[in-house]
Formats: structure tokens, C-alpha cells, sequence
């Protein structure tokens, strides 16, 4: 049973950063391409960004670009978002998902994940 908990949420003033973090279990999560989605009060859960089973290639959301780093260890099972220069429209839950099947590359299409964190809050204070 693939399992995914993500962690490092919390209250940061604008400007700031934080870096969340997502460990994997159940399957081999080298293999997988993970992404991390987000959902604001009254919004429809977003695509943050996405990286590669390697680590090689990494895909972001406009609104988060030059702001926002995925990374993976393959060797620890966790992937990672480091957010820096937050905004309080960066506010909202924020899900890690891996994808149904391996693929090359990253995607944003949420129909191609099947598993998913139970979400971490992040609230940015102006």
C-alpha cells in the first residue's frame, strides 16, 4: 500500500521560506515521478510542480517559478519543496502525489497521479 506523508507546514511571515518535505512507502519510489499539488479556501487544487524519477527534470506552475525547488533522495524515499520569497496568495494546503504509472517525464495532469499525502498547511502572513 503506497503511503505518502507530508511534513514541514506551518505559519511564516511574507517573504520568508519554508521547505516541505514528503516520504514515500509502499513501492519503489525511484521509479516514479512525484508531484506536489495545492488547494486554497474556495479553490480548486493546483499544480505546484513536478520532478522526474531522477531528479533530472523538474516542471513548475508560472506562479511559483524562480520561487519555488523540487528535489528528491531517492536514497531517503522523500521528495521536497523548497519555498522561498512566499506570498500570502502562496497560502493553502499543499499535497504530495506520486504518479499511477512510470513515466519519463514530469507532468501536471493530476489525472496521472494515484496516490496522494493527506496535505500539509501553509500559511503566509503579509
Amino acid at each position: 500500500q503506497v503511503q505518502l506523508v507530508e511534513s514541514g507546514g506551518g505559519l511564516v511571515q511574507a517573504g520568508g521560506s519554508r521547505r516541505l518535505s514528503c516520504a514515500a512507502s509502499g513501492r519503489t519510489f525511484s521509479s516514479y515521478v512525484m508531484g506536489w499539488f495545492r488547494q486554497a479556501p474556495g479553490k480548486e487544487r493546483e499544480f505546484v510542480g513536478a520532478i522526474s524519477w531522477s531528479g533530472g527534470s523538474t516542471y513548475y506552475a508560472d506562479s511559483v517559478k524562480g520561487r519555488f525547488t523540487i528535489s528528491r533522495d531517492n536514497a531517503k524515499n522523500t521528495v521536497y519543496l523548497q519555498m522561498n520569497s512566499l506570498k500570502p496568495e502562496d497560502t493553502a494546503v499543499y499535497y504530495c502525489a506520486s504518479a499511477r504509472v512510470p513515466l519519463h517525464i514530469p507532468t501536471t495532469d493530476r489525472g496521472q497521479y494515484a496516490y496522494w499525502g493527506q496535505g500539509t498547511q501553509v500559511t503566509v502572513s503579509s
